[in-house]
């Protein structure tokens, strides 16, 4: 039985997020409820403008369309044949729309958003464009709906920056019913642990490239989202938990009649979504219950850091102002149940096997960790994602899923967590703040202290690594890897090495301004340093042979060097600011208008901002 409860600190966090928002919430929900109508959208459109809305379109949906009766579906979709996770939705918008036709709708394909993978960008240039395609996709999301001519939408992505872009752009139109599809994993492939040890092989020189290749390919070999638990499976299972998936829906395989059935149920749920005037539009679930559901969901399962800027973006975007600091303290009392790679050897389908979202979900009801009182796409509280869904003879029907799991080497209970933590932790120091995924890390490790090597990028450190120069206990700092200094891309070429040095008996670790995101691995690893080099930030003063201490356990990270000498110190140039590779020139001014990582690092203002820049105007006008 769910509690009737709030575990006392989920409640504390949830009410100071509240207050904290509250002027900034409040002027949002204004604007959604001040946009929000009774008719279609497109009834109070001039002739000429609805004519344009449906030139295209034929048979009953132009009259559909032109009647002024029928609700109209936008669909807004992160399809491309080049990435495995986003193929799928080739054949979505067919079903959508033929699922809206019956329903008493019409859908349209309102707009695509870009989607780019960082598994195929690690380590390129294009890599620098990464995080900021975030807020790109939130801008086209934003166009594609812009024509008003929707009464409801669907969002189609499921990777990296994608699903929160979308988000953001979806909740500027708050005023709207939106649900996200997923499309589903691929099967699962080789190991992942063997994958990683072919990758370190290969580092040392011990596997040839045509090993590593067949060793990859054999990981990533099908249509769908890869199975490690990365930035993509923790934005799938964190929309669900924010009730904005159909129940059960996120890791249903794509080519299965259940992952077609879902995606059918979808584009009939956004028709009736739109003709009813209680349905909630996304801007009212999407409140501080849903963003803290989505951080605990985050934890209790050692999602990937991308998330401690995502969310602050997407809350920011909802007039809600979310902090690290929230993460962390709500990381102090959310158990780590999940045991998914990185942070073991399972993957996302394993997962599922153990009973998947609905244990997960029964698991933190019961316990008082999630807010059941929560709005959804699927109706009102978040008891309704216990369930499963299944096709009977054709038809798709919901029925209670595992309470418990079913294979805890993967899953567990509250009563016998896999650590009595969550998977993320903030430190702080004398360096700035930044996050570490100790989930990945095993306890030993969490907590080095030695001297630092100081590097610009990662071609510095391979050629170190290769050249046999870090050999010892070591803290690799690369610096000058923040938004404002060359996007913020992942970091993913350290990994190999540093997996060496550690196997090789050295204690390791990592402090950067750049990310590692969602596959960070087993070394300790303070990354999204704030302030980053280039800002004024103290990674800029560092020197090679300080002695830092990155510590996972106590939250801190320090340079052991006087405060006064530190301060002293002629911050280093950053060598590589001003160096443009492909398509980064494109970019160049969001690297201006960047926020820090903390705050999302998002070119978009944040709440206070937008606030104090309406009271600046008001007193301009006033003046």
């Amino acid at each position: 039985m769910t509690p009737t409860s709030v575990h006392p600190v989920v409640r504390e966090i949830t009410e100071r997020i509240a207050e904290r928002s509250s002027a900034t919430r409040r002027e949002y929900l204004e604007r959604v409820r001040a946009a929000k109508r009774t008719e279609p959208a497109r009834a109070n459109m001039a002739c000429s403008n609805l004519a344009h809305g449906f030139a295209a379109i034929s048979g009953t949906d132009r009259e559909s369309v032109k009647g002024l009766v029928r609700p109209g579906v936008a669909i807004v979709s992160a399809y491309n044949d080049m990435l495995s996770a986003h193929k799928p939705y080739a054949e979505f918008p067919d079903w959508i729309k033929e699922a809206a036709r019956h329903e008493g709708g019409v859908a349209q394909f309102a707009g695509g958003v870009p989607a780019m993978c960082d598994g195929i960008t690690q380590g390129r240039d294009g890599m620098e464009l990464s995080m900021f395609s975030r807020d790109v996709i939130a801008m086209a999301t934003g166009v594609a709906l812009s024509h008003e001519m929707f009464d409801s939408a669907l969002l189609l992505g499921i990777c990296d920056k994608i699903v929160p872009g979308l988000l953001i752009g979806g909740l500027t139109f708050g005023h709207l019913p939106i649900t996200l599809v997923p499309a589903g994993p691929m099967p699962s492939g080789l190991p992942n642990g063997e994958k990683s040890r072919i990758r370190q092989l290969f580092a040392e020189g011990k596997a040839t490239r045509e090993e590593l290749l067949e060793a990859e390919s054999a990981s990533y070999h099908s249509p769908g989202t890869c199975t490690f638990y990365g930035t993509a499976n923790s934005n799938q299972l964190v929309v669900e938990m924010m009730g904005l998936h159909l129940p059960g829906s996120t890791f249903v395989p794509p080519g299965t009649p259940l992952r077609r059935a879902l995606t059918e149920e979808a584009g009939r749920n956004a028709v009736r979504a739109a003709k009813s005037e209680e349905a909630p539009s996304i801007g009212e679930i999407i409140d501080e219950r849903a963003i803290v559901n989505g951080v605990v969901a985050l934890l209790a399962t050692g999602g990937s850091t991308n998330h401690t800027m995502h969310l602050p973006a997407v809350a920011s975007a909802a007039g809600i102002q979310l902090t690290w600091d929230d993460f962390s303290d709500l990381s102090s009392v959310v158990p780590l149940l999940g045991s998914v790679y990185p942070n073991g050897s399972a993957d996302i389908n394993h997962f599922t096997a153990a009973g998947g979202v609905q244990t997960l979900v029964s698991e933190l009801l019961e316990a008082g960790l999630v807010h059941p009182d929560v709005r959804t796409v699927a109706g009102d509280g978040l008891e309704r994602y216990r369930q499963q869904p299944f096709l009977e003879d054709g038809e798709l029907v919901w029925r209670e899923g595992p309470a418990r799991s079913l294979d805890t080497s993967v899953l567990r209970g509250v009563s016998e967590p896999f650590d009595t933590e969550g998977g993320l932790r903030v430190l702080e120091g004398n360096l700035g703040r930044s996050v570490m995924k100790v989930s990945a890390v095993k306890q030993q490790h969490r907590s080095v202290t030695a001297q630092a090597r100081i590097f610009d990028d990662q071609e510095q450190f391979k050629a170190a690594f290769q050249a046999d120069e870090l050999n010892r206990d070591v803290v690799v700092v690369v610096r000058n890897q923040g938004p404002q200094a060359n996007g913020m891309p992942e970091l993913h070429g350290l990994s190999p090495g540093l997996g060496v040095l550690q196997d090789r008996g050295y204690q390791v670790a990592l402090v950067t301004d750049g990310r590692m995101s969602g596959a960070s691995g087993k070394i300790p690893s303070a990354i999204q340093v704030t302030p980053e080099a280039s800002a004024g930030g103290r990674l800029a003063r560092l020197r090679d042979g300080d002695v830092l201490r990155v510590d996972g356990e106590q939250g801190t990270l320090e340079a052991l060097v006087p405060d006064d000498e530190l301060a002293a110190r002629e911050p280093a140039a950053p060598a590589a600011l001003h160096q443009f590779g492909t398509g980064r020139e494109l970019f160049a001014t969001f690297r201006q208008a960047v926020g820090r990582a903390d705050q999302g690092a998002s070119v978009f203002p944040t709440p206070e901002q937008q606030t104090q820049a309406q009271q600046q105007s008001r007193d301009e006008i006033s003046a």
